[in-house]
């Protein structure tokens, strides 16, 4: 869509502009929206008020049940609730402000970085209770990398992201910023279907196990939000791939059933099956700790 009002020298406008709500042209705005359309307020005070209640949920269950090795999952839950945040001011204050954009898609892509940490540790917890034998990963591997992959990728889509906004203020072709961004959300994607990849082949292989030890609810429900999560991350990918004003990128109905829905339905899942109560308190147990923990049944 074009500016009328632009001058022979400037470069025309391409972008979405909402007719319903005048541009304020302050120190921040940009000549178009950046998001493709003006947020709904509506979606972004309801994820505001879902992640802030289950935040109280899940640091409360950390606390109870002493897994301090899950804290991350409610630092998660805090960077969703600032990025709603954001994302809301867009949508009643302000949509064209490169600020509210940019502290959205901050928070909003890097809180799953955190609540991925906490899903990798979880299968870092089950390997040792469960048997060694049963992962082609040790443990420790797992954790490490997978969360360094994920710190790299999130830095780069960020950096994607801001450069995106500043071409667009500057009226300037965003096209190697956004290849910034979808090199970043390609690696996530690859680094996180290998962590797909070995899950599902250790909870098949752990099968047996898993059945004794009483864990084949918890084991489903984990798959589940790992899918979930990885669902989510193959979206943001195909959205950028298809370049700003795409149909993914340009429609809202796409983000909140593929980035929101996937992640609000995670959390939920983990406040009912919460993994210090299921799996235990500890990353790490000794071979008598084992033997005790066989004996218990998760729900």
């Amino acid at each position: 869509m074009s500016d009328p009002s632009s001058t022979a020298g400037s470069r025309p406008i391409d972008g979405y502009i909402d007719p319903n709500f005048p541009n304020p042209n302050g120190e921040w705005d940009t000549p178009i929206i950046i998001y493709g359309y003006t947020p709904a307020f509506s979606l972004s005070l309801f994820a505001v008020i879902w992640f802030f209640l289950f935040l109280i949920v899940h640091a409360a269950q950390v606390g109870i049940y002493r897994c301090w090795w899950f804290v991350t999952f409610p630092i998660g839950l805090v960077f969703e609730v600032v990025g709603y945040i954001a994302r809301s001011l867009s949508a009643k204050k302000d949509p064209y402000h490169l600020l509210y954009f940019i502290l959205n898609y901050f928070f909003i892509v890097t809180a799953p970085v955190f609540l991925a940490a906490g899903i990798y540790t979880i299968l870092s917890a089950l390997i040792p209770r469960l048997g060694r034998q049963y992962s082609f990963v040790p443990p420790k591997v797992i954790l490490w990398f997978f969360i360094a992959s994920d710190v790299v990728a999130t830095i780069t889509q960020v950096a994607g992201a801001a450069l995106i906004g500043v071409a667009q203020s500057n009226r300037e072709d965003p096209t190697t910023a956004n290849n910034i961004l979808l090199g970043g959300l390609a690696y996530q994607v690859f680094s996180m279907g290998l962590y797909v990849i070995l899950t599902m082949s250790f909870l098949f292989r752990a099968r047996s196990v898993i059945t004794r030890r009483g864990l084949t609810v918890f084991s489903i429900v984990f798959a589940i939000a790992t899918v979930l999560i990885y669902l989510r991350t193959c979206f943001r990918l195909a959205e950028t791939a298809q370049g700003l004003g795409g149909h993914l990128y340009s429609n809202e109905t796409y983000f909140a059933c593929l980035e929101f829905a996937p992640v609000a339905l995670a959390v939920l899942l983990y406040a009912i099956w919460f993994p210090g109560r299921c799996v235990g308190s500890k990353v790490r147990v000794t071979k008598e700790e084992q033997d005790m923990e066989r004996t218990s049944v998760a729900f």
